[in-house]
């Protein structure tokens, strides 16, 4: 957001700076204000008031996530499944961010990134398949977070569960997590 002086935006538009401070008493350009009250406006409010649109770069980002390797094929599917959806919507489709780590794992290099270009307001829309695959627990917190800087995940295979049904999916999914987990520590039975 580049900031414009009130001497900078009356050039732009070709009246005095106490025009400028009659409009922003009558609400016809109103001026934001810095901590200290010195009034300042924006690129976005002179690009509005002379009616151009405003330049968006934002992105349709596709997230897909596998947790190893070995399950190389159903990251494809994801994929190919997010592209027939994006395409029958007639979205232009700007990047596709894969992983391949537990969704319990919040140091996945990829997903941070697409943290951080959503909080840099990049993003507009990601698309996923479901839920799990963004994020195993907590997915209401970073969808939250994705909605405070206006960027919506849609979730493509969103089954309506009954709040018991969730329950048990996430009872389910923590035995699972942990069991895996048990199942890696048997490396190092042999160590000690």
């Amino acid at each position: 957001m580049t900031m414009l002086k009130p001497k900078e935006m009356a050039e732009r538009l070709g009246v005095t700076v106490r025009t400028l401070q009659t409009w922003d008493r009558n609400g016809k350009l109103p001026a934001r204000r810095t901590p200290t009250n010195q009034r300042y406006y924006t690129e976005e409010q002179y690009l509005d008031y002379i009616g151009q649109s405003i330049p968006t770069n934002r992105q349709h980002i596709a997230y897909a996530r596998v947790s190893t390797r070995t399950q190389k094929d159903d990251l494809d599917n994801q994929i190919e499944f997010i592209k027939q959806y994006i395409n029958a919507k007639g979205i232009i489709l700007d990047d596709i961010v894969t992983d391949i780590g537990s969704g319990l794992n919040y140091n996945r290099k990829n997903w941070n990134n697409l943290l951080d270009s959503v909080m840099a307001n990049k993003v507009d829309t990601i698309y996923i398949t479901y839920k799990d695959r963004f994020i195993r627990f907590g997915y209401d917190w970073f969808e939250k977070l994705c909605l405070k800087h206006n960027t919506k995940i849609v979730v493509l295979n969103n089954a309506k569960t009954s709040p018991t049904q969730e329950l048990v999916d996430d009872i389910v999914s923590i035995i699972h997590v942990f069991s895996c987990r048990l199942y890696g520590l048997r490396k190092y039975k042999s160590i000690l």
